[in-house]
């Protein structure tokens, strides 16, 4: 198998996601792609714990995609090494009565990760450029002010939620959080495949909701609102990375690849060292403990 280099994958300047594959043809076999995402979970699972020690670092991985793309599954497999302490998956639904009752980036900010640990946002808070800009009828419950109605929303309402979240990314980066950022490029005709074999497979059928019909009627709409957030918004301090992602177990290890290569960049990350008067006394505390025989 090729070497997975994150900058290949990584949004540096403007792109058009029509000429971006959304497969990637590796030469490798499924075995080797397993085994190679095996190797990478070991290695992601001890950098965790080595992050929990040092303590001044949180890890943001966020994940965007249609229906089908393989989120779920990723979480389940990339993490599958972690210390359960050590990461945390969100999944972000239509905002309840209570997440209603404050900005819309509010629910985002209580789950952030804590110092030392991962924090996995499946869907994000990219949810409010996206799914709202394909049914702006839903920005109407969010109580704005001067939003009465749809044609209240303007073009630069959507430059201002884009420019908002930059800012909130740019905060939280700026005060320990790293930020990943990963848009699941899933073709039309491979969802609709995956939405077949939600049907046919009875082991599959709890799986399959009307609505992500309803949704792939948007497809053209999601595919150019997804280009444009994109474009707007992968920084040098929050980038995005698209991921081919017609094959799955491929995708699995493009991303974890990323997320090592990416956490090896921040080389302070270590365990702390001892106290030097703690380590003269090692021998002393071993035969205290002895003693207690």
């Amino acid at each position: 198998m090729k070497s997975i280099n994150p900058d290949n994958f990584k949004v540096t300047g403007k792109i058009d996601l029509s000429k971006i594959p959304t497969n990637l043809f590796n030469e490798a076999s499924d075995d080797d792609k397993e085994e190679k995402l095996d190797k990478v979970q070991l290695k992601l699972s001890a950098l965790q714990d080595v992050m929990y020690a040092h303590n001044r670092y949180g890890v943001l991985i966020c994940l965007q995609g249609m229906d089908t793309s393989g989120k779920d599954s990723l979480i389940r497999e990339v993490f599958r090494e972690f210390n359960p302490r050590g990461v945390e998956v969100y999944s972000f639904k239509t905002p309840n009565s209570t997440e209603l009752e404050h900005d819309y980036l509010w629910r985002h900010y209580l789950a952030l990760p804590e110092k030392g640990k991962f924090a996995v946002f499946n869907r994000t808070h990219y949810e409010n450029v996206l799914v709202t800009r394909v049914h702006p009828e839903y920005i109407l419950s969010e109580n704005l002010p001067g939003i009465e109605k749809v044609e209240d929303i303007t073009p630069q309402f959507w430059e201002n939620r884009m420019e908002q979240i930059n800012n909130f990314e740019k905060h939280i980066t700026q005060n320990g959080t790293i930020v990943m950022k990963f848009f699941f490029h899933l073709s039309k005709e491979e969802q609709r495949q995956r939405l077949l074999r939600r049907l046919e497979e009875e082991e599959h059928h709890w799986k399959f909701s009307a609505g992500d019909l309803k949704e792939r009627e948007h497809w053209e709409e999601y595919m150019l609102y997804y280009q444009e957030a994109i474009n707007k918004t992968s920084t040098e301090n929050a980038p995005w990375y698209i991921i081919p992602s017609d094959d799955k177990d491929m995708a699995r290890y493009i991303v974890a690849k990323i997320i090592w290569e990416e956490m090896q960049k921040h080389t302070d990350i270590k365990e702390p060292e001892l106290d030097d008067n703690v380590k003269a006394n090692f021998q002393l505390y071993k035969e205290m403990l002895k003693k207690e025989k």
